[in-house]
């Protein structure tokens, strides 16, 4: 089993950034505003997911599972803990988050419904995908960022490689405690609907706080950020489906860029 090392970003959030944090880029800062938006509300349901699917696994392969879950937990915990910081800030622009709310109504009408830990274990791999497949995106761009506040982008670039890390735990426990492919692909294409709904309406919330929905340069920055050569959705779209096979692991999908920038900017964090 893999551990994963919990680390402390040496990130100052107490002090303000600029509006346009993301050089100036109002789709960029909004699209990125809106991701951080749900992280506090969807990395606490994870962190509960995960939690509770490991206890239910027989106690041989539970003690099996101990470190990574004790990791995975303590690292994703460190992100809510950063971009609850991080979205303080966005409150005091005005920015109004009405993503995590939403989310958290969902998840608590969920957790009434559905019974068996192994469901909202699914969901939590479904994300995980997600999160993975867009960490492993902008490791490989991450020019894309080379005009943001330097604080901010080692933020997002830490938590990059740090989702990249422990992209297979929620993954792992779920198959060790006996789910199978197709209610995990049943999960997915409900993820997959809610996850570019909610990303899709919170930007578009944050674009008209800005002043910059009906402005033709930010939509001529979605198209490169989204759509053109390199963009976001156009390079994700193979490893999105790629979930959708029986025999899909996340470690296929090895993104070594993770690695060695946790490595080469060891001086940005402390380890726990």
């Amino acid at each position: 089993m893999a551990h994963h090392t919990v680390r402390s970003l040496l990130v100052d959030l107490s002090i303000p950034f600029e509006r346009r944090w993301a050089g100036g880029d109002a789709f960029l800062t909004a699209f990125f505003n809106a991701l951080s938006m749900s992280f506090p509300v969807g990395e606490q349901f994870f962190i509960d997911a995960v939690r509770a699917a490991a206890k239910a696994l027989p106690a041989d392969v539970q003690a099996g599972f101990a470190d990574e879950v004790q990791g995975f937990v303590g690292q994703e915990a460190t992100h809510r803990r950063i971009h609850a910081l991080f979205n303080g800030q966005l409150e005091a622009q005005g920015h109004r988050n009405t993503w995590g709310p939403r989310a958290a109504r969902r998840i608590a009408r969920f957790q009434r419904m559905a019974g068996d830990p192994r469901h909202a274990l699914a969901v939590t791999a479904g994300y995980e995908h997600f999160t993975a497949i867009m960490a492993a995106w902008m490791l490989q761009h991450p020019q894309r960022l080379d005009g943001a506040e330097p604080r901010l982008r080692t933020m997002w670039l830490w938590h990059a490689s740090e989702e990249t890390e422990h992209r297979s735990t929620a993954f792992d426990v779920y198959r060790a405690g006996g789910g199978n492919h197709r209610w995990r692909i049943r999960w997915f294409r409900v993820v997959t609907f809610f996850f570019v709904t909610d990303v899709m309406r919170q930007t578009l919330r944050n674009l008209w706080h800005d002043g910059a929905l009906l402005q033709g340069g930010t939509w001529r920055s979605a198209w490169r950020l989204l759509f053109a050569k390199g963009g976001l959705v156009r390079d994700t779209f193979t490893p999105w489906r790629a979930y959708f096979r029986p025999d899909f692991h996340p470690l296929q999908q090895d993104e070594p860029r993770a690695a060695a920038w946790l490595r080469e900017n060891a001086g940005q964090f402390r380890e726990v």
